[in-house]
C-alpha cells in the first residue's frame, strides 16, 4: 500500500511529538537536579532548594529526585524538610546506607537524637564525627538526654593521665616577688615550700551520669565523680583528691529544658579535708536545633573549710552559654559568668571577692579520628578589701590558654596530648603565679 507523502509526513511529526514528551521530562529532570547540585556546590543552597521545592509535589517518590532534595534542604539549613524527603528514599530503598546517614544528620539536625540514634550501628559508626563523646552536651551540660528509646539512661567514663606542672602549688617565682616591692611593707620571708615548686604527676577520675525518665517531659538526673592526682615526690604535699555529685529534676517542653539539682563536693589536700560545698543550681537550656544551643545558669554553694574556718564564704555565681556544632564537624563554644564570694565570717571582708570571666573554645576535624582543639580563657577578680599585711587591695587578672590533639583510635577510647598555661597578675606579689603542664590523658567511655 502506498501512504501519500502528507499522511506519512503527518505521522512522523506525530511520532516525533510523542517521543519528544516522553523523553523531556527525565531530561528536564536530569538537568534540573545537576542544576541543584550545582547551586549547593557554589554555596547557593537557598535558589537550589527553591527549585527543586517547585517540582517536590510532582517528583516525590523517585528515589534520585529526593535525595537532591534532602542535600539541598540540609545545606540551605530548612531541616524538617530534609528529613522528609530522606524519609522517602529510606522507605524504597531500606538498605541505602549513604541516606540512612543521611536521615539521621537530619533528624539531629531538628534535635531528634533519639530516632537518630536508631539507625543502625554500622552507619552511625561510619558517620561519627571525630571525638563524639565531645559533642554540645558534654561540653555544656550535665546530663545527657534520654536514649533513642525514650527509656532511661547511664553512662560514664574513666580517664588516667600523666604529666609535667611547672608550678603544681600555683606559688610565686621569688624572683618576680623581689621585683616589685611594696613601699611600707614590714620585712617578710616566703618559705621555699610556698615558692613554685615543678613536678611530674599522675592523676585518675572516674564519672557516671544519668537520666532516670518519668514520662515525656519530666525526669531525674545526676551525676558523680571522684578524682585523684599525685606527684612526685619533691611536691608530695600538693596531692589531691576530690568528689563531686549532684542530683535533681529536669523539666522538657519542645527545644526548652530546666533543671534544677542539688550539689555537693569535697576536697581534701596530702590527705586531710581542705573544704567542703554545698548548695543547689539552677540551668536553662535553650536548643535551637540539634547544631546549635544556648545555656544558663545560677548556682549558690556554702564553701566551708574544717580547718580554716575563717575562709569560709557563701559563693554565688551565674552564667550564659552559647555552643555550635558546624556542618563539617567543627565545634566552638562560648560562655560569660558573674558572681561574688562572701565572707561567712565577719572583719574580714579582705576574703570577700567580685568575680567575672569568660571562655571560648573550639575543635576542629582533621581526619574522622583526629582533631585539633583549643580553648581560650579569663577571669578577673575584685576582693573586698585592702590586705591587712600588705595594706594593699588584692585585684587578680587570670588568663589561661590551652591547646591539645584529640584522637579517636576506637569506639569509646580517646588519647588527648595537652598543653595549658596559666597566668595570674596580681596586685599582690606572692598570689601572681605562672603554670605550664602538659599531659597525656587515655579515656575509656562506658
Amino acid at each position: 500500500m502506498i501512504i501519500p507523502w502528507g499522511l506519512l509526513r503527518s505521522r512522523r511529526l506525530l511520532f516525533a511529538a510523542l517521543l519528544g514528551l516522553a523523553l523531556s521530562p527525565p531530561a528536564q529532570a536530569d538537568a534540573l537536579l545537576d542544576h541543584a547540585q550545582s547551586l549547593v556546590e557554589q554555596g547557593d543552597a537557598e535558589q537550589a532548594f527553591v527549585l527543586l521545592g517547585q517540582q517536590e509535589q510532582a517528583r516525590a517518590g523517585d528515589p534520585t529526585f529526593d535525595a537532591a532534595m534532602g542535600r539541598a534542604a540540609h545545606a540551605a539549613g530548612q531541616y524538617p524538610r530534609a528529613v522528609m524527603a530522606w524519609e522517602r528514599v529510606v522507605a524504597l530503598q531500606p538498605d541505602n546506607a549513604m541516606a540512612q546517614l543521611e536521615l539521621g544528620r537530619a533528624l539531629f539536625a531538628v534535635g531528634d537524637k533519639r530516632t537518630a540514634l536508631a539507625v543502625s550501628k554500622l552507619v552511625r559508626e561510619e558517620g561519627i564525627p571525630v571525638d563524639a563523646a565531645l559533642d554540645i552536651d558534654q561540653f555544656l551540660v550535665s546530663y545527657d538526654r534520654a536514649d533513642y528509646r525514650g527509656a532511661s539512661s547511664i553512662k560514664g567514663y574513666a580517664e588516667l593521665t600523666v604529666g609535667h606542672d611547672s608550678n603544681a602549688n600555683a606559688g610565686p617565682n621569688a624572683g618576680d616577688i623581689l621585683a616589685v616591692p611594696l613601699a611600707g611593707v614590714p620585712a617578710w620571708v616566703l618559705a621555699p615550700g610556698a615558692q613554685e615548686t615543678a613536678a611530674s604527676f599522675g592523676s585518675a577520675l572516674l564519672a557516671v551520669r544519668g537520666r532516670h525518665v518519668l514520662d515525656a517531659g519530666w525526669s531525674l538526673v545526676g551525676a558523680a565523680s571522684a578524682s585523684t592526682r599525685h606527684h612526685a615526690q619533691a611536691a608530695g604535699a600538693y596531692d589531691n583528691s576530690q568528689f563531686d555529685a549532684n542530683a535533681g529534676v529536669a523539666w522538657r517542653r519542645e527545644r526548652n529544658e530546666v533543671i534544677l539539682s542539688g550539689v555537693y563536693g569535697s576536697q581534701l589536700l596530702d590527705g586531710a579535708r581542705l573544704r567542703n560545698m554545698g548548695g543547689v543550681q539552677g540551668e536553662w537550656i535553650y536548643r535551637i536545633d540539634g547544631f546549635r544551643q544556648w545555656g544558663s545558669f545560677v548556682q549558690w554553694l556554702d564553701v566551708r573549710y574544717p580547718h580554716q574556718s575563717i575562709r569560709s564564704v557563701h559563693r554565688s555565681i551565674a552564667g550564659v552559654s552559647y555552643s555550635q556544632v558546624f556542618r563539617n564537624g567543627a565545634l566552638a563554644y562560648g560562655s560569660l559568668y558573674g558572681g561574688r564570694e562572701s565572707p561567712q565570717a565577719s572583719g574580714v571582708e579582705d576574703l570577700g571577692l567580685h568575680l567575672m570571666g569568660w571562655q571560648l573554645g573550639g575543635q576542629v576535624p582533621l581526619t574522622h579520628s583526629v582533631a585539633l582543639f583549643a580553648a581560650l580563657s579569663g577571669e578577673r577578680r575584685n576582693y573586698g578589701a585592702s590586705d591587712p599585711f600588705f595594706a594593699v587591695r588584692r585585684r587578680d587578672q587570670q588568663a589561661g590558654v590551652s591547646l591539645g590533639v584529640s584522637w579517636v583510635p576506637a569506639q569509646d577510647w580517646r588519647i588527648t596530648p595537652q598543653w595549658m598555661l596559666v597566668k595570674n597578675d596580681s596586685s599582690i606579689p606572692v598570689t601572681q603565679y605562672e603554670r605550664r603542664v602538659f599531659s597525656i590523658t587515655v579515656r575509656r567511655d562506658f
